[in-house]
């Protein structure tokens, strides 16, 4: 069963005229999880806000995206809020543009729960402390009184998977989510957003560069190049019978940067394990 469908999405820059994503058509199953690589500009990212519905108001878009069978492309903005969070969650790359910079990050976890839960203050606080415990969040009431600009960005990840723990969503995307970290967060981001997939069941969209994640999470790949899907297939063909000559050479170069990856992080788990 496919929790999400995408069907001959289009976006364009309405100032420009601009095609940004052309006739790209996709599924999700459900309980799966699916990456989709591509270098910058390849239109990984856009095709994702377009599924949440967060592109400028300037990027424009045509064709049907089905989540559970109802097509989100005809909601109404008011309708697509209430989505948002408990049924379609997005994790982002920069955490700081995930939190409201102006109050303190339990300030926002509640109003965002306030909205799809009828709980008061101390049921919510209790939800999100014991989701913080879970990825390993220590002091949880020290960083819900903490600014967003107060916590590194690893903590502001893991802050995130664990709101959507707690509002455990059909669907998660994460939009790059361990590029700006270093090599021991990247890992400990990763094990918990495979650790969320299987306490909640949600399926997942991963856009990634490093394809020691995307071989590690993704059960199915997508390749984006110039705004269009080139090559789709299972993780493992893509990895080593990819067909298209652009998907061999974004395999054959990306795994060196991958093995690299995991041997830092290899050699920083001895050296944690060793103090």
């Amino acid at each position: 069963m496919n929790v999400l469908e995408v069907e001959h999405l289009n976006l364009w820059d309405a100032n420009t005229n601009e095609l940004i994503v052309a006739d790209t058509s996709f599924q999700l199953k459900q309980g799966s999880c699916l990456s989709i690589v591509g270098e910058s500009g390849s239109g990984k990212s856009m095709t994702c806000r377009a599924i949440m519905r967060l592109n400028k108001p300037w990027i424009h878009q045509s064709g049907a995206i089905y989540l559970k069978g109802e097509n989100i492309m005809t909601l109404s903005a008011k309708e697509m809020r209430k989505k948002r969070g408990k049924q379609l969650c997005m994790i982002v790359q920069n955490g700081m543009r995930a939190f409201d910079p102006t109050c303190v990050i339990g300030v926002h976890i509640r109003e965002t729960l306030a909205q799809h839960f009828k709980w008061n203050r101390k049921e919510s606080e209790e939800h999100i402390i014991r989701a913080m415990a879970s990825v390993m969040l220590q002091n949880p009431v020290d960083n819900l009184n903490k600014y967003p600009h107060e916590l590194s960005g690893g903590m502001l990840q893991r802050m995130m998977i664990a709101l959507s723990l707690v509002l455990e969503p059909e669907v998660v995307i994460a939009d790059e989510p361990t590029t700006a970290l270093d090599a021991i967060s990247q890992f400990e981001v990763v094990e918990q957003l495979i650790h969320m997939r299987e306490r909640t069941g949600c399926s997942m969209i991963v856009i990634s560069h490093d394809f020691a994640v995307v071989k590690k999470m993704a059960d199915e790949v997508l390749v984006m190049k110039d705004g269009a899907i080139i090559e789709r297939g299972r993780t493992q063909t893509i990895f080593t019978e990819a067909q298209h000559p652009y998907t061999q050479y974004l395999v054959s170069a990306r795994l060196a940067l991958s093995a690299h990856f995991q041997k830092l992080v290899k050699e920083e788990r001895v050296e944690i394990a060793s103090r």
